[in-house]
C-alpha cells in the first residue's frame, strides 16, 4: 500500500521527464530543483551515453542497467530529466522500470529545437534531434502500462506556466507548489559538465520567452536542416495531439 507524506503526495515516486535536446527541460528540472520535495538528478542516461558515467546519489554509474538500479534504490521522490540525443536500449528494454517509474514528456516545435542544438553543435545529426526517440520511449511506455504517458507542450509552460504546471502536478500526483515557479538565476552544480547547453536556463528566473527566442525561421529551406526537420515532425505531431489542455 502506498504511503503519503503530509503534503498529499507520494513518500515514494521516482518522475521522470524526457524531451528532445532543446526543448526547455531544463527550466522545468530548475523548477523541480526549487520545490525541495525532490532529489533530483540531471541526465544521467545520457551522461552515461556520453561521458561513460553518471552520478545518482553518490553513486557512480557506468551502465544502463547500473543507473537504473541506482535511481530506484534511493529513497523518497526523486525527479530526472533527460534528453534523447542519445539510444537507450536498456531502458527500452527494462518492462519493470518503463512500469514502475512515472515516465512524462516535454515536446518544443522541431524547427526551434533544430535551430537553437545547430547553433550549438554545427555538426548535428538527424537523430540527435531526437523526437523520433522520444516517441519510441513514449510508446514504449504505452505498451508496458497500457495508459498514455503526460504530455506538456513548452509553449504552454511559457504562455500559462501556473496552469500547465499546476496540471502537470495533477496528474502526476504530487501537490503543486506556486513559489517554485520562480527561483533565483545560477548554474547548480549538476549542470556543471554540461553548462553550454544550459546557459539560458542559468539566466532564466522562470517560465517565460527570451528576447532573442530561437524561431526556426529558415530551417526548412536549409538542403540539411529542412531534411532533419521533414523526418522528425511526425513523430512531434503524434506527440502534440496528447498533450496536457491546459
Amino acid at each position: 500500500m502506498a504511503e503519503f507524506r503530509a503534503d498529499g503526495g507520494p513518500d515514494h515516486l521516482l518522475l521522470a521527464l524526457w524531451s528532445a535536446p532543446r526543448s526547455r527541460s531544463t527550466a522545468f528540472e530548475r523548477m523541480m530543483m526549487e520545490r525541495g520535495d525532490f532529489d533530483v538528478v540531471h541526465e544521467p542516461f545520457s551522461h552515461v551515453a556520453d561521458f561513460g558515467s553518471a552520478e545518482v546519489a553518490g553513486r557512480k554509474v557506468e551502465s544502463e542497467t547500473e543507473l537504473i538500479e541506482a535511481l530506484q534504490a534511493v529513497p523518497g521522490r526523486v525527479f530526472f530529466k533527460d534528453t534523447t540525443d542519445f539510444h537507450y536500449p536498456g531502458l527500452l528494454a527494462d518492462m519493470d522500470f518503463l512500469t514502475s517509474a512515472t515516465h512524462t514528456f516535454i515536446i518544443r516545435d522541431p524547427a526551434e529545437v533544430i535551430a537553437s542544438h545547430a547553433a550549438l553543435n554545427p555538426q548535428l545529426t538527424r537523430d540527435e534531434i531526437g523526437f523520433s526517440r522520444l516517441y519510441e520511449i513514449y510508446n514504449a511506455v504505452v505498451a508496458a502500462t497500457g495508459t498514455e504517458p503526460v504530455v506538456i507542450d513548452s509553449d504552454d509552460l511559457l504562455d500559462r506556466p501556473e496552469a500547465t504546471v499546476r496540471a502537470y502536478c495533477e496528474r502526476v500526483g504530487i501537490p503543486f507548489q506556486a513559489a517554485a515557479l520562480r527561483w533565483d538565476p545560477g548554474v547548480p552544480p549538476q549542470w556543471q559538465r554540461t553548462e553550454k547547453w544550459h546557459r539560458d536556463a542559468s539566466k532564466s528566473s522562470g517560465f517565460k520567452r527570451r528576447s532573442a527566442e530561437d524561431t526556426g525561421a529558415g530551417v526548412g529551406d536549409d538542403p540539411v536542416l529542412g531534411e532533419f526537420h521533414r523526418f522528425h515532425l511526425p513523430y512531434y505531431t503524434k506527440l502534440r495531439e496528447r498533450r496536457l489542455a491546459v
